[in-house]
C-alpha cells in the first residue's frame, strides 16, 4: 500500500504518535477497515504504544468506526500502551456520551491537552 492512499496522517513527538484522519467523513466500511489496519500496524510496531487520535478534521463518524476505536483501545491496552482522543466535535461527542464511550476513552478538548496527559 502506498502512503498516498493512506487514510491517516501521522506525526511522532517525544514517543507519542499523533494520528489525524484525511477524510472529513468516516463512514465507508472499506475506509474504516483500512484505518483500523493502519493504526494496528502503528500499535504493533511499538512496545508500549502511546497514541493520540485527533478528530480535528472529522465531521461524521459511523458506528463501525466506533467499533474500530474500541478494537484499537483493546490492542493498545494489551501492550500496556496509552490512548487519548482529542478535538471531537460536539455532534460526534454526543454519540460518545449516548453510547457511554466517553467513559471508556480519555477524551481531551485539544491535542495539546491530550499530549500533556501522557505519562
Amino acid at each position: 500500500m502506498s502512503s498516498t492512499s493512506s487514510r491517516l496522517r501521522t506525526h511522532e513527538t517525544n514517543g507519542i504518535t499523533k494520528v489525524e484522519f484525511v477524510d472529513r467523513n468516516i463512514l465507508d466500511e472499506a475506509n474504516i477497515q483500512q484505518i483500523g489496519e493502519e493504526i494496528g500496524r502503528l500499535i504493533d510496531g511499538q512496545v508500549n504504544p502511546k497514541l493520540l487520535i485527533s478528530f480535528s478534521n472529522v465531521d461524521h463518524l459511523s458506528s463501525a468506526a466506533l467499533g474500530t476505536l474500541i478494537t484499537i483501545r483493546n490492542r493498545i491496552n494489551s501492550k500496556d500502551g496509552q490512548l487519548r482522543l482529542s478535538d471531537i466535535n460536539p455532534q460526534i461527542y454526543s454519540v460518545f456520551k449516548i453510547t457511554k464511550l466517553n467513559r471508556l476513552f480519555q477524551i481531551f478538548d485539544t491535542a495539546q491537552q491530550a499530549m500533556a496527559s501522557f505519562t
